[in-house]
């Protein structure tokens, strides 16, 4: 009988982890306090704990400016209009990543044009980026995909160089760095989900930080009505008062209770991450066909380890798929891994063929001229369509403890020296991601 439990040996892992080492967020005591705190005044819908948790995240950016949001989908479209973008510009985002990186300035009168991945970080392809900027380009939104971070000195100077606004996407990466530099302070504005998956987990919000105060106030004006006594009479033009984009974007205070708590105790615990997550794969280190996915820049890191990949070589495995690989992985107990990351978002056709609006017309064309198509902008993106036979995801260890950490590193390694087994029933099928980079328990 094989040794391989998807083949009717021994699951490697066996005995289920402790409960917490997977459980995320951490929640504590006083976590419990400031919430029941909270929701016994009746102050869930007010500002005076949120601008508190703003002032305090701007503090922990060295920013001078951050509002909070009702989700990161919010922070990202307010961070958006912050910029300026609007009917008739385009904006370069990369195509591996969560939708809401890019589908708000649909909502804008925007064209999203999509640009190729660096194959070493799966973020943002600096030469990619510059290759597609046309006269109508206003911004590029740069994800620090899967707790990764950009190659912000080449972006940025890029950016500069031909006057593009840049936006940080830093929900996969809050707390992370680039070389010994936060995450988030390179661009003109950035923004981020905190929801309950996250490594910031607050429950549901997003925050969007700044040095600049004209996007920090028109970031202002396009969702926090209640707070437009805080903008100049320049920038609000006597339209005060009413939100400027329809929407109401305030985050409640039972997530801006939470994170002000998470603030006190996060950096402990994505210490402890990285340590846990450092030594799962120094027992790894060696085996052909899997690489750790790493930042080489001294001083940059994997803040959190967020839906964190692995790179996959199926050529140093005769060709084994990386789909049969996680399947062999996964029945040996490890539940966490997964293969491939997003779906690409240049494949889906709301950003080139799809009416939204009933405009009668592409809403990704409306402003832009007949004869531009937002697809033949974005061209051929060979990275990015081939990523997801590339990486995979690895456990996510909340805690650093060894003894539990070793049977997951010892199921990857026994899959690895037994795959020859796996080579006749693999089918060689291609993996089916879907449009979100994690999947949700429901």
């Amino acid at each position: 009988m094989s040794k391989l439990a998807l083949l009717g040996g021994k699951a490697a892992v066996a005995a289920a982890a402790s409960p917490d080492m997977f459980q995320w967020p951490i929640v504590t005591s006083e976590m419990e306090a400031a919430v029941l705190e909270v929701l016994r005044a009746g102050n869930m819908s007010g500002t005076d704990i949120t601008k508190q948790f703003e002032d305090e995240y701007a503090a922990w950016h060295g920013s001078k400016y951050a509002l909070a949001h009702s989700s990161g989908t919010a922070a990202l479209q307010a961070a958006m209009f912050g910029v300026g973008l609007g009917p008739g510009d385009e904006m370069i985002c990369p195509s591996m990543t969560y939708w809401a990186s890019a589908m708000p300035a649909l909502s804008l009168g925007a064209s999203v044009v999509f640009a190729d991945i660096d194959p070493e970080t799966v973020c943002l392809c600096p030469k990619s980026f510059e290759a597609r900027i046309t006269p109508r380009t206003k911004a590029v939104v740069v994800v620090h995909y899967a707790s990764m971070p950009a190659d912000m000195d080449r972006i940025m100077a890029i950016a500069r160089k031909h006057g593009i606004k840049v936006i940080e996407d830093v929900s996969h990466a809050q707390g992370g760095l680039y070389k010994g530099r936060m995450l988030g302070t390179f661009g003109d504005v950035a923004a981020c989900s905190l929801m309950s998956g996250k490594s910031f987990a607050i429950g549901e919000g997003g925050m969007l930080h700044t040095d600049n105060l004209e996007v920090y106030e028109r970031a202002i004006l396009w969702g926090h009505y209640e707070r437009h006594g805080q903008v100049r009479e320049e920038t609000k033009a006597g339209a005060g008062g009413l939100p400027w984009g329809g929407y109401k974007y305030r985050m409640h205070q039972l997530s801006s209770v939470v994170g002000r708590e998470q603030l006190k105790k996060y950096p402990g615990e994505i210490a402890e991450i990285d340590q846990a997550m450092k030594y799962f794969w120094s027992l790894l280190e060696g085996l052909p066909g899997i690489k750790c996915c790493y930042p080489k820049d001294e001083g940059s890191s994997k803040s959190g380890w967020y839906a964190s990949h692995a790179f996959y070589d199926s050529s140093a495995l005769q060709g084994l798929s990386i789909r049969r690989f996680v399947e062999a992985v996964q029945a040996e107990g490890v539940a966490g891994c997964r293969a491939g990351g997003n779906r690409p978002l240049h494949n889906h056709p709301l950003f080139s063929s799809f009416d939204i609006y009933g405009h009668g017309k592409p809403t990704a064309r409306v402003f832009l001229p007949e004869d531009v198509d937002p697809r033949a902008l974005t061209g051929e993106l060979p990275e990015t369509e081939r990523i997801n036979s590339r990486i995979w995801a690895e456990p996510w260890f909340k805690h650093y403890r060894e003894e539990e950490i070793k049977p997951y590193a010892e199921a990857v390694r026994k899959v690895l020296e037994n795959y020859e087994e796996l080579l006749p029933g693999d089918q060689k099928q291609a993996e089916e991601s879907g449009w979100a980079l994690t999947r949700r328990k429901d």
